[in-house]
C-alpha cells in the first residue's frame, strides 16, 4: 500500500500533467488511489487494462487546471505533510487503502467510472459479435469434416451460446453502472473514438480542450 501511494505521490510532487496508477488489477484499490490524487488537484481521466493477459488496471489522472483544484491541493499538502512517508493520507485509513467514512461515496463513484471504462474491452460491438459468431460457424464447418453432423452442430451451438451469454452479461452490468453514474449526477458523452464516457456537469474530457459530444 505504502509503495503504491509513495509512487503516485512522487509523480504528483513533480507536478506532472498526467499521473498513472496501476495497483495490481484491483478496481477498489485504483479508486482509492484516484481519490487521493483528486485531493492533490487531479481529475479522473480514463482506465484500461494492460500488462500480461490484461491483468493490470491502469488509471490515468490529469492535472485539473481549475483554481479550486490548486486550493484543494494546497490544503491537502498542509493537512498531510507526511503522506507517502508513513503519514496520514487524505481520505484513507492510515496504513490502508480503505476509505474513511467521509470518502466512501466518492471512492464508490470512482470505482464505477473505472469499471465502466475497463469493461469497454469486454462489451462487444457489432463487429466483435460478427467475428465471434463467424468463428462458431467456422468451428462447426471444421468439425463436420472429421465428425458427425450432430456433434459438430452441438459443439458450434454451445460455443455460440457462451458468446451470447458473455455479451449479454457484460452489456447488462455496464448498463447498471451507467445508471448509477447518471443517478450520481454524471453526464454520458462520447469521446473521439465514439466510446461512451461519463463526466461531471461542466467537465470536459481530460486532456481535450474542446467540449465532448453529447
Amino acid at each position: 500500500m505504502e509503495r503504491h501511494i509513495a509512487g503516485m505521490l512522487q509523480q504528483i510532487a513533480r507536478q506532472q500533467d498526467i499521473v498513472e496508477i496501476a495497483p495490481q488489477g484491483s478496481a477498489p484499490k485504483a479508486a482509492a488511489l484516484a481519490h487521493v490524487a483528486e485531493q492533490y488537484g487531479y481529475t479522473y481521466g480514463m482506465a484500461y487494462r494492460t500488462g500480461f493477459k490484461n491483468s493490470l488496471i491502469q488509471v490515468r489522472m490529469y492535472r485539473d487546471p481549475r483554481p479550486e483544484a490548486r486550493v484543494r491541493e494546497a490544503a491537502t499538502i498542509t493537512a498531510h505533510p507526511q503522506a507517502g512517508n508513513r503519514g496520514t493520507v487524505p481520505g484513507l485509513e492510515q496504513g490502508s487503502l480503505k476509505p474513511l467514512p467521509e470518502a466512501v461515496a466518492a471512492v464508490a463513484v470512482l470505482k464505477d467510472l473505472i469499471t465502466f471504462d475497463v469493461m469497454a474491452l469486454y462489451v462487444a460491438d457489432r463487429r466483435q459479435k460478427a467475428i465471434g459468431y463467424l468463428a462458431c460457424a467456422v468451428l462447426t464447418a471444421l468439425m463436420l469434416v472429421d465428425g458427425s453432423p450432430v456433434e459438430a452442430v452441438a459443439s458450434g451451438g454451445a460455443v455460440a451460446l457462451l458468446f451470447t451469454v458473455a455479451f449479454t452479461v457484460g452489456a447488462t452490468r455496464r448498463r447498471k453502472i451507467a445508471q448509477r453514474l447518471t443517478d450520481a449526477g454524471y453526464l454520458a458523452v462520447r469521446d473521439e473514438q465514439g466510446g461512451q464516457r461519463f463526466l461531471r456537469p461542466g467537465q470536459q474530457l481530460p486532456g481535450h480542450p474542446d467540449p465532448p459530444a453529447a
